[in-house]
C-alpha cells in the first residue's frame, strides 16, 4: 500500500502513510509528557522527560512533507495560493483550541497563577492575538496567565506560530535555494542548535524552548525550527528509500523511547542532557523520518493504525492543553501525587483523543473541504 500524508487536498501525488502515523505517535507522547508535567518541580525531575523534543520531530516532518508536496509546483502555484492552503489546513482547528482555552480560563476563575483577577476584555484581547498568531510579550495585556507564555490561552500554540514562520520562510526564501545552499543552511543552523544545546543556552541543558520571549527562548525556538524545517526540505530533495520491514512499528518504538527517556545527567552535568537533545534533533529524528518515508504498510493493522494516528495528530495537539491547565490547577491546589491521580491523567489522554476524533469528523474536515472549494485553485 502506498504511504500517505495529507497534502492539503492535492490528490495528484501519492502520500506517505507511515509518516502520518509517526506524527500521531509523537502527538500522543506530547499528551503523556504534559500529564507528567503537572507533577514536576522543574525540568530536572520531569517524568517522560524529553517530550518537548517531539515538537522538533514535527518540524522535520513538516519540512519533508511541504517540500515533497510543493517543491515542483512553483512557479505555476502562486505564493498566495500556498499561504491559503496552509491556512486552510491549520487554522480551523486552531480556532477551536482558542475557544477551549478561553473556556478553561473562565472555569479557573479568570485569574493569573498568582491569583490576580483578569478582566474579560483582556481575555478577548488574548483570543484575538491568538487567532491572528500575534505572540504575547511578558507583562503585557494579552499575557493573561502571568507565566510569560507566548499564547497563554493555549501554550503549545508557540509551535504553530513557529510553524507558520517556517512556511513563510519556505515560500519566500528556502524553496528558491539550490540544494547546495539549502544544505549550507542546514549545516549552519545545525551547528547553532548543537552549540545551544551542549552549551546550555536554555539554562536547563535542554531544547524545551520557544514558548516564551524570556531568556531568548523564542529566538532559540526559531533557530531549532529553521534547522528542522530546512532539514526536512533537504531530505525531500535527496530522498532515496531504503528497505526496512516493519517500519511503522520500529519507528514508533524509536519515538517513544527517545522522547520518553529520563533525564540525562543532573544539575552539575547539564551538558549531558544537551548532548542527548542535540543527538535526537540532529541525527535520530531525521533518520526516523527517512525510514518512515521509506517504508510501506503491508497489513491492515499497520495501515489502519497509521491512518487513525495521522488523522488525530493535529486535532489532539491543538485542543489538549486547555484541559491540562485545569488538571494542573486541581493537582496543585490539593497537592496531589501522580499515584493519586493517574486514572484522571489517563482519562485526559483518552478523552482528548476521543474529542479530537469527534471534532475532526463534524468540524475540521467539513470546514476545510468547504474552504478549499471556495478559495483554492484545484489545478494539479
Amino acid at each position: 500500500m502506498r504511504n500517505t500524508v495529507s497534502t492539503d487536498f492535492m490528490p495528484s501525488k501519492p502520500h506517505y502513510e507511515i509518516l502520518d502515523g509517526l506524527r500521531g505517535v509523537a502527538a500522543i507522547m506530547v499528551l503523556v509528557y504534559h500529564v507528567f508535567e503537572g507533577f514536576a518541580t522543574g525540568p530536572l525531575d520531569q517524568r517522560c522527560n524529553h517530550g518537548y523534543l517531539a515538537v522538533q520531530f514535527f518540524f522535520i516532518l513538516s519540512g519533508f512533507v511541504v517540500g515533497y508536496a510543493y517543491d515542483d509546483r512553483w512557479p505555476q502555484m502562486r505564493t498566495g495560493e500556498f499561504f491559503k492552503r496552509r491556512l486552510i489546513r491549520l487554522h480551523p482547528m486552531l480556532l477551536i483550541g482558542i475557544l477551549l482555552g478561553a473556556v478553561a480560563f473562565f472555569i479557573q476563575g479568570s485569574i493569573q497563577w498568582d491569583g490576580s483577577p483578569v478582566s474579560p476584555h483582556r481575555v478577548v484581547l488574548a483570543m484575538l492575538c491568538t487567532f491572528f498568531m500575534i505572540p504575547s510579550a511578558p507583562h503585557t495585556g494579552p499575557e493573561i496567565r502571568g507565566n510569560d507564555e507566548l499564547f497563554p490561552l493555549n501554550g503549545p500554540y508557540w509551535s504553530l506560530f513557529v510553524e507558520y514562520v517556517g512556511n513563510i520562510l519556505y515560500a519566500l526564501f528556502l524553496r528558491k535555494l539550490s540544494t547546495r545552499m539549502l544544505a549550507g543552511v542546514v549545516g549552519l543552523t545545525g551547528i547553532g542548535v548543537a552549540c545551544y544545546a551542549v552549551g546550555n543556552g536554555s539554562g536547563y541543558g535542554h531544547l524545551g524552548v520557544g514558548w516564551t520571549m524570556d531568556n531568548h527562548y523564542l529566538a532559540a525556538g526559531l533557530l531549532g525550527m529553521t534547522f528542522c524545517f530546512s532539514t526536512g526540505l533537504l531530505m525531500a530533495r535527496l530522498f532515496r528509500p531504503v528497505h526496512v520491514r516493519g517500519t511503522f512499528w520500529l519507528c514508533s518504538l524509536g519515538i517513544i523511547a527517545l522522547v520518553g527517556m529520563p533525564r540525562i545527567g543532573d544539575a552539575e552535568t547539564l551538558w549531558m542532557n544537551g548532548l542527548y537533545d542535540a543527538f535526537c534533533v540532529l541525527v535520530a529524528f531525521p533518520a526516523l523520518v527517512w525510514l518512515g518515508a521509506s517504508g510501506r504498510t503491508t497489513d491492515r493493522l499497520s495501515s489502519s493504525s497509521c491512518r487513525l494516528c495521522g488523522q488525530l495528530s493535529y486535532p489532539v495537539y491543538v485542543i489538549h492543553y486547555p484541559s491540562m491547565y485545569l488538571f494542573y490547577a486541581w493537582v496543585w491546589k490539593h497537592n496531589l501525587t501522580f499515584e493519586q491521580t493517574w486514572p484522571v491523567g489517563l482519562g485526559l489522554i483518552i478523552g482528548n483523543l476521543l474529542m479530537a476524533g469527534l471534532l475532526l469528523k463534524i468540524y475540521d474536515i467539513p470546514v476545510r473541504e468547504r474552504l478549499s472549494r471556495r478559495f483554492l485553485s484545484h489545478r494539479k
